[in-house]
């Protein structure tokens, strides 16, 4: 098959990573006008690299795919632009392309996986819990009522001050407390977990935050030391800041398991648990999810590291998925817009809640959990 135009046209991948990272070290979060000034600098350039790595002209391409939601607006406002003038210019198909899919369906381009298949997107955006049923079928479980993990993790590696690390003063903050976390003691701090009182698969990380922010306040007023110094102890903080970011993951996706399996949604002889986000690439997370899906007779798959983060492989492959299904494939641009915001498939999540499942002691099922 002819290729369908890739990863340049899509917003947050190479040049958001790439080049507003650096401002993101500086400022502590990407600013969205620096993103999209970056993009419409960068991204004619890109277009020429990319084409000429791939040894095709335009003309040869079958379509062109583009993130069209959900994103930075400003960002998936050049990137959208931009593919509209080219495929106006040449007259190819457009493929629209949901993000969050385009994370969700990486898997199959790695691995064989039939569908239907529970998938968890863990990032810095984004914390979803959805079984992928088809190309552009999905059923939402759950997902994060406030803020991502990833940003999470970030505020709190901000909080404790990790760029004045000597370990860590070039690493981005979910990376450095993952760093200082295999070195320090979890048992040291104890965070209380988040919705321990609803039996549903949803999210929240900023509780959580704010429970460990009080706890560094109470340690910096314990070692006499000002906010923006290192605490002593913060090796064991991010031990245990990780450690209960990722028991409350993994309680969630234990629910949407029982869910699933309960309700026929996946078979119990062949499920497959697919984990996909830039927080994916965690190891301690990605080991505890590992052993929940061995315990519970999962198969377990995650995309490598490169196509675990935003990258446009994944929006190209799943423009390649949507042509091949002859779905939102489009052969006029009339009318298309980009959304910032936009649900993932159906939302199913008010069942789960009424199931009511009762997730078991993960201690016993996982030993994981109590090494």
């Amino acid at each position: 098959m002819t290729p369908v135009l890739p990863w340049w046209t899509t917003p947050a991948t190479f040049w958001e990573k790439h080049c507003a990272v650096r401002r993101k070290s500086i400022y502590s979060g990407i600013i969205p006008v620096v993103a999209q000034q970056l993009h419409r600098e960068n991204i004619e350039q890109v277009v020429k690299e990319a084409l000429s790595v791939s040894g095709v002209s335009v003309h040869e391409l079958a379509a062109i795919a583009t993130t069209v939601k959900p994103g930075l607006a400003l960002s998936l406002e050049v990137g959208l632009q931009y593919s509209l003038n080219l495929v106006n210019r040449y007259q190819k198909p457009f493929i629209p392309i949901h993000h969050m899919e385009a994370h969700a369906l990486t898997i199959r381009l790695t691995h064989h996986v039939e569908f239907p298949f529970l998938v968890l997107l863990l990032s810095g955006g984004h914390c979803i819990l959805a079984v992928a049923q088809g190309v552009s079928d999905f059923l939402l479980l759950g997902q994060s009522i406030d803020i991502a993990p990833g940003d999470m993790l970030d505020k709190v590696a901000r909080r404790l001050s990790l760029r004045k690390h000597p370990e860590c003063h070039s690493m981005a903050g979910g990376k450095a407390i993952e760093h200082l976390a295999q070195t320090g003691n979890r048992q040291q701090h104890t965070f209380r977990l988040p919705m321990q009182q609803y039996r549903n698969c949803d999210f929240s990380f900023s509780g959580l935050q704010n429970i460990v922010n009080r706890a560094i306040i109470q340690k910096e007023k314990e070692e006499g030391i000002q906010e923006g110094e290192i605490l002593s102890c913060v090796k064991d903080i991010a031990a245990a800041v990780q450690h209960a970011v990722a028991v409350h993951i993994i309680q969630r996706t234990y629910r949407a398991m029982l869910f699933c399996i309960k309700n026929s949604i996946l078979s119990s002889k062949n499920a497959t648990l697919v984990v996909s986000g830039g927080v994916a690439s965690n190891q301690y997370i990605r080991k505890g999810l590992q052993t929940l899906a061995d315990a519970n007779d999962f198969a377990f798959l995650c995309p490598p590291p490169r196509l675990c983060t935003d990258n446009g492989v994944m929006i190209a492959w799943n423009g390649m998925e949507r042509l091949r299904a002859g779905l939102g494939v489009l052969h006029s641009t009339e009318g298309i817009r980009y959304e910032p915001k936009a649900p993932l498939g159906i939302d199913i999540s008010k069942r789960v809640e009424e199931d009511s499942i009762k997730v078991p002691k993960l201690k016993k099922k996982i030993r994981w959990l109590a090494s």
